[in-house]
């Protein structure tokens, strides 16, 4: 059969005419892309938001020499952990960083929200009570967390402790935004940027925070996420470069296979929970890492291991834990997922629609403890709104 070059007259009519006979297809597809990819938190959360923010305003700070570790060789206001694996394991320390960061983050949201400086008031009586007051404050380190039983059945301090202070990261995303309110003096946020400073030098100067930062998993993101949250907080730019670093060369190839999976992970004892706790982790860092000029979210390594193929890779088995073709998790299996930032910020980072929806989808406020502790973005609205330095 002999062919014959089509006119321009004849090759638009073509084209008019496959157009036309693909509008259907056409349709669904445009459908699709009107779906967000970055819904309105503001209003998604606004009721939620208010309501966390209100219980704060009438809570106590609890504060650390009010809760005595008599096990702990540290002062009154050294922060003491002991290991879930030691028996009776002293975790009133860690239950307060906890609580502490939830309401400093409803706080902040909330202020975001309304601008009532009666929120703004009480998250800076809780940050002068745990940074700033002599007589309160926490000592930035952790040199007595995460106490375990060494071969002589002796507590000794361990790596593992630095995750018990994760959701810190929270409140460093809170701090700037209620640094605007009135109730605050240029003073106090320069003394509660200095309590960050000194935390950040502690990890990364210290032995144990060392020993996090190389583990190739939650730990290691751990780390990574607190470093990066805190050098954005007080402006530290020579230590955010390097840790953009960190994460291109020695993250991602230490962390992620060329599946997108977490092979740590899946070796622990819960390796669905944890593959979700590490990758809402890597997310957060990823977000707050990446910048005008370096978008660390589109970046691979040349042989596939990237957060976009992390994401995708983990997706269908949070819209589907049946999907989930690994080991079951020893506890808590089916109460998961809950609601991630990952999905979110991925969602406006890949522009995937169906991320969002999921996660406008899955319960925002988990209560079981385990879960709760794998789980260190309370306030996502603090989160969407960062300004890429």
């Amino acid at each position: 059969m002999a062919f014959s070059m089509l006119s321009r007259r004849e090759f638009c009519a073509a084209s008019a005419a496959a157009l036309l006979l693909a509008k259907p297809v056409f349709s669904g597809q445009m459908s699709t892309l009107y779906r967000s990819s970055r819904p309105d938190v503001a209003v998604i959360d606004h009721d939620r938001i208010l309501a966390a923010a209100d219980r704060a305003l009438t809570g106590k700070v609890v504060t650390l020499p009010s809760l005595p570790a008599v096990k702990s060789a540290g002062g009154p206001q050294d922060f003491y952990s002991e290991s879930d694996a030691v028996p009776t394991a002293f975790t009133a320390h860690r239950d307060a960083v906890l609580a502490l960061s939830r309401d400093v983050a409803a706080l902040g949201a909330a202020f975001q929200l309304t601008h009532k400086e009666g929120y703004a008031a009480q998250a800076r009586l809780d940050l002068n009570t745990w940074f700033v007051d002599s007589a309160t404050r926490m000592n930035p380190s952790l040199a007595f967390a995460g106490m375990a039983m060494d071969a002589k059945k002796e507590l000794r301090p361990s790596f593992e402790g630095v995750l018990d202070t994760v959701f810190f990261a929270e409140i460093a995303q809170a701090i700037p935004v209620l640094a605007s309110s009135a109730v605050f003096s240029a003073g106090e946020i320069a003394a509660i940027k200095g309590w960050f400073a000194e935390y950040l030098t502690w990890l990364g100067e210290s032995r144990l925070a060392g020993l996090a930062r190389d583990q190739k998993d939650h730990h290691g993101s751990s780390w990574l996420l607190q470093s990066a949250a805190y050098a954005r907080l007080t402006d530290n730019e020579k230590l955010l470069n390097e840790l953009r670093h960190r994460y291109k060369t020695v993250t991602l190839r230490a962390e992620i296979v060329a599946d997108g999976t977490f092979p740590k992970e899946l070796e622990s004892a819960w390796p669905y929970r944890n593959s979700l706790f590490n990758l809402e982790l890597l997310a957060a860092a990823c977000e707050l890492l990446s910048s005008r000029f370096e978008n660390l979210w589109e970046y691979e390594l040349q042989d596939g291991p990237g957060l976009h193929i992390a994401m995708a890779r983990h997706f269908p088995y949070m819209k589907d834990r049946g999907s989930w073709p690994y080991r079951a998790d020893i506890t808590h299996f089916t109460d998961l997922p809950v609601r991630y930032t990952s999905l979110l910020l991925a969602a406006r980072a890949y522009s995937r629609p169906e991320y969002a929806e999921l996660w406008q989808t899955l319960n925002p406020d988990p209560v079981i403890p385990e879960i709760v502790r794998a789980f260190p973005i309370s306030q996502p609205l603090l989160w969407v709104g960062r300004l890429r330095a």
